[in-house]
């Protein structure tokens, strides 16, 4: 117990309180805000992340045909992205200063204005064997995997902030495409067509159909047949954006620049698309996760190996759809597993509207996020993919 102040002691206590509550105001009244600059990242949507020692570690892979549960990882995401910076200046003072403008598809600084403010562009990509090996993988902001029939994946690359010359093969959609990027306010949609059903839903969606119809767009190569061949440009599709086109929303939320990733080391993970099974080989040299097929590297005509900064499995509830075409339910909530800069996070997806993006919660209840560049999405049915560390 603390024994009372005595009167001489409080009464100097109450003058010192007194003199420096008159030089807080005094000094209050002539200081001035000073703006807090954001730190810039470096780099390009395909600019690699500095390498650091990876802890040498397993991620194993298991399918089976009847539902299986995932053991849950608990991690810790601590960082936040850096898209304002507080600054205070005097008590009950804060001024906001905007942080650098981001390209919303990959959260890399613009260099391009003209690139940042287009829409997004959709282009379905063929990945039947003939098809191989496709041309944009690495040029693109974002790559989704969706299982189509016949066992078989289609791709969607996604292009915003940079182009490809060329891109394809170029396939049709399906219907699940329009929940799917409807999120990216009215892309331009670039397919090879499909049934009357699938047309007319697509024509009625927020999706801007610059398929079949507009024939100039596309052109056939000879080192392939058809219907394996089919290819255009960006520069060509981009001709077909309306004046005034509204740029598309940020879908995913990123790591300050030079802020670690959150999760456990991890040398990547393997999944399985049906009969299609994939690998994805974190390269700490390059900082790069980079992609197998089959076993065998994953190559692009224009760049070589497929490769990504983030890879972004989200586990989907699949319903037949037309002509038996599996349908993936993209709304709802389902289990996510996140690699990103050599570690990995086990975690959620939620999306309760179509005009919303996916959120990612890590089991804990946060975010996460990712490394600012390029995101490969992988959508595998629910129940049939165990990915856990070793």
């Amino acid at each position: 117990m603390h024994s009372p102040l005595s009167h001489t002691s409080r009464t100097s206590k109450l003058r010192c309180a007194l003199l420096i509550g008159a030089l807080a105001a005094a000094t209050a009244g002539c200081s001035s805000d000073k703006a807090a600059s954001s730190p810039s990242a470096s780099g390009s949507a395909t600019t690699s992340s500095p390498a650091r020692a990876v802890k040498s570690t397993t991620v194993k892979s298991t399918t089976t045909s009847a539902s299986t549960s995932t053991t849950a990882i608990t991690t810790s995401t601590t960082s936040t992205t850096g898209a304002s910076t507080d600054t205070t200046t005097a008590p009950g003072s804060t001024t906001t200063v905007p942080g650098v403008p981001v390209y919303p598809l990959t959260g890399v600084p613009v260099d391009d204005p003209a690139s940042a403010a287009r829409p997004a562009l959709v282009v379905k990509i063929d990945n039947a064997p003939g098809a191989r090996p496709q041309s944009g993988f690495n040029e693109a902001d974002i790559v989704i995997e969706e299982i189509v029939n016949d066992n078989l994946t289609r791709f969607a690359m996604i292009f915003q902030s940079g182009g490809s010359d060329p891109v394809g093969p170029i396939r049709s959609g399906r219907i699940q495409d329009i929940d799917l990027f409807t999120a990216l306010n009215h892309p331009l949609f670039a397919w090879s067509g499909g049934n009357k059903t699938v047309t007319d839903r697509i024509d009625a969606s927020e999706l801007i159909n610059i398929g079949p119809a507009l024939a100039n767009l596309y052109f056939r190569t000879n080192d392939k047949q058809a219907p394996h061949n089919l290819y255009s440009t960006t520069e060509r599709l981009y001709t077909k954006a309306f004046p005034g086109s509204t740029p598309v929303p940020q879908q995913f939320q990123y790591r300050a620049a030079g802020t670690a990733p959150s999760g456990v080391p991890s040398p990547g993970l393997g999944l399985g698309l049906d009969s299609i099974n994939v690998n994805w080989d974190w390269d700490a040299a390059s900082g790069l996760y980079r992609r197998k097929m089959g076993g065998r590297e994953h190559d692009d005509s224009n760049s070589g190996q497929v490769t990504t900064n983030n890879v972004v499995v989200l586990a989907m509830d699949y319903v037949p759809g037309i002509s038996d075409s599996p349908d993936a339910q993209t709304i709802g909530t389902g289990e996510a597993f996140v690699l990103s800069g050599g570690s990995y996070v086990h975690g959620t997806w939620e999306r309760d509207d179509a005009h919303k993006p996916f959120t990612l919660k890590a089991d804990d209840g946060t975010l996460i996020l990712l490394q600012p560049g390029r995101t490969f999405i992988e959508l595998p049915r629910a129940g049939h993919t165990l990915v856990t560390p070793g």
